[in-house]
């Protein structure tokens, strides 16, 4: 798979966020700290429910796993580029690149999978809260999960098959600080039209479906909620809801902004801003988000800081 383009380009540059140093010293400190939050503050949100019985729900058992992509997601770019900042190499082998883009891609889709089981398990909770025990069964969620990581890596590997059968012979420097797929595009030198065709109909495919899922839900507990008498009550039906919108709005709304559209459209500078935000920013939000404005979530933290004394 990888002869073709081992015989022309062997390694790529990585640039970065910045090619001025005076600025590495910040950005490094930055990213280090926006890496622990993240995989210390997930890591304590997975420990909180696996450790508190009245959190073996559904609703907790995406969250535990969403906080699992979240830690895996960020730690494919942010160690790698951390080094290149602290040694200046800013090399990568073309294999280690092709790697880093499959699990990238891979759990960047299972996150949006993950999102999308969270938006179904509170439509049937609010929806048809009868039914839900039933509906929303262990056997049901964890077929959800599988599907959702084995349907990620299908599609990130179909995508890595065909990076590796590009050829790269001309410029091999990366306006980007990881191994993305449409930075990868426009250094090919071959025909890249079958790869911009499976991003475009496929790839939209994977990530538009769940937002749909998220969107056809919302609707239908919008409706749900609106005949809800009171209007405490109604903020109160919704307001379990508001966490898992908060991080769907900042997750979609960069992704969708990056890879649903033509390659030529492609920014340098817009696109690793944006991009910063759903790889790095947001899932170091994800447990602030979730734990700020619920009691369950507290209450389990409170018990996990009581055994750990």
């Amino acid at each position: 798979m990888l002869r073709a383009n081992q015989s022309h380009v062997t390694e790529f540059l990585l640039l970065g966020l910045t090619t001025d140093a005076r600025q590495q010293v910040w950005l490094f400190s930055s990213f280090f700290a926006m890496y622990l939050v993240n995989v210390v503050g997930n890591s304590i949100i997975i420990a909180a429910i696996w450790g508190d019985a009245h959190l073996h729900t559904p609703m907790y058992f995406f969250l535990s796993n969403l906080s699992l992509v979240d830690i895996c997601f960020t730690t494919v770019i942010v160690p790698q580029m951390l080094v290149s900042m602290l040694t200046q190499r800013k090399t990568i082998l073309f294999a280690h690149c092709l790697t880093q883009m499959y699990f990238f891609v891979a759990f960047g889709i299972t996150d949006s999978f993950l999102l999308a089981a969270m938006a179904v398990d509170r439509y049937v909770a609010i929806c048809n809260p009868l039914h839900y025990a039933t509906t929303m069964s262990p056997r049901c969620c964890l077929l959800l999960v599988t599907a959702s990581w084995v349907v990620s890596h299908l599609h990130s590997l179909a995508h890595t098959i065909l990076m590796g059968r590009l050829s790269f012979c001309g410029p091999n420097v990366i306006h980007h600080f990881f191994c993305d797929v449409q930075p990868l595009l426009t250094l090919s030198c071959s025909d890249t039209s079958v790869n911009e065709l499976l991003a475009f109909t496929e790839g939209s495919f994977v990530i538009m479906s769940p937002f749909i899922f998220i969107i056809v839900s919302y609707v239908y507990i919008t409706r749900a909620v609106l005949r809800v008498p009171s209007g405490g009550g109604r903020y109160k039906v919704f307001s379990t809801c508001g966490s898992h919108l908060t991080v769907v709005a900042l997750f979609y709304g960069t992704m969708i902004s990056v890879y649903i559209r033509p390659s030529f459209t492609y920014s340098v500078t817009k696109d690793r801003v944006v991009t910063v935000i759903y790889t790095i920013v947001t899932p170091m939000l994800n447990p602030f988000i979730y734990s700020l404005r619920n009691k369950d979530i507290k209450q389990a933290l409170r018990k996990l800081a009581r055994r750990t004394e």
